[in-house]
């Protein structure tokens, strides 16, 4: 019974002693034996690993793509166009042992500060070599690839694998971008301007053509109007000349008649002549002259 009593603490000890030994490593994960905080064993495989207990200690680190947001940055390219940029990296521990020796027992946080000074500072030595169109136009995709091949040498001092870089987001500052704006008002009213100093200058064409085209009408119909007159006027001479040689006497009577009612008429009754005058000769006599 004693023997007994003695026996079952001893054997609580060696269970928990072996349960402290047993570890697993989940799919997602790689692990690191630690003994006295020098690296024994990598555990990168999925399944059950062992370790001494009370001396070895296991840390554990994500195995899986990350990724990190990197705040605005301000980077200023060849033409000096200050430019706001975001970006994102995805990343992975690719080398765990490695990873530990770079950042002790900082872990990831620690790593990532520093990657963000990889990345701002890859950011602004590639953007800065170009002008600002090339990181506003579809050339920042090769722009990115620099960004990061650059980061996967450096990062590689810290156990890390970059595996993609991207700018998200590429403005100007608010200041320049008004600037910009306001820039862009003017060329576009200058733009306008010219488009409507130049759709006067061919409405005043269109004015001048149309004015040219109305005098040149109207003179021709004056012409023909006054060849038309002229013949009519050679017809009614030619009509009175045949009636005056057909008939004088009553082609000088016809004259009389017209004469008296363009004098006599309206205002025109009261005259100073001579009874005598030949003007009078067919109001004294039908036969005109005796």
């Amino acid at each position: 019974m004693r023997k007994a009593t003695y026996l079952l603490p001893v054997l609580v000890i060696v269970a928990a002693a072996a349960l402290s030994s047993v570890f697993i490593v989940d799919e997602r994960e790689k692990a690191l034996v630690l003994q006295f905080g020098r690296v024994v064993t990598v555990k990168e495989d999925p399944g059950i690993a062992f370790k001494i207990p009370l001396i070895q200690d296991v840390v554990k680190y994500d195995d899986r793509i990350l990724s990190r947001e990197v705040g605005p940055l301000e980077v200023t390219p060849l033409d000096d166009r200050r430019l706001v940029v975001d970006a994102f990296a995805r990343y992975r521990i690719a080398d765990v042992k490695q990873f530990r020796q770079a950042v002790g027992t900082g872990g990831i946080e620690l790593a990532e500060r520093r990657l963000d000074n990889i990345l701002r500072s890859q950011t602004r030595e590639v953007l800065g070599s170009v002008r600002s169109d090339s990181v506003l136009s579809s050339d920042r995709v090769s722009l990115m690839n620099r960004i990061r091949d650059a980061a996967i040498t450096e990062a590689r001092g810290l156990g890390l694998e970059v595996i993609d870089v991207r700018l998200k987001r590429t403005d100007l500052p608010q200041a320049n971008l008004e600037a910009t704006f306001a820039r862009m008002r003017a060329e576009r009213e200058r733009e306008a301007a010219d488009e409507i100093a130049r759709g006067e200058e061919a409405a005043q064409r269109v004015r001048a053509q149309a004015d040219r085209t109305v005098v040149e009408l109207v003179s021709d119909a004056n012409r023909q109007s006054e060849i038309i007159r002229g013949e009519a006027d050679a017809r009614r001479n030619a009509i009175f000349a045949d009636a005056f040689g057909a008939d004088p006497e009553f082609f000088e009577f016809y004259r009389s008649l017209n004469a008296y009612r363009a004098a006599l008429g309206g205002d025109n009754s009261s005259m100073v002549m001579s009874p005598d005058s030949e003007f009078f000769n067919y109001l004294k006599s039908d036969k005109g002259r005796e």
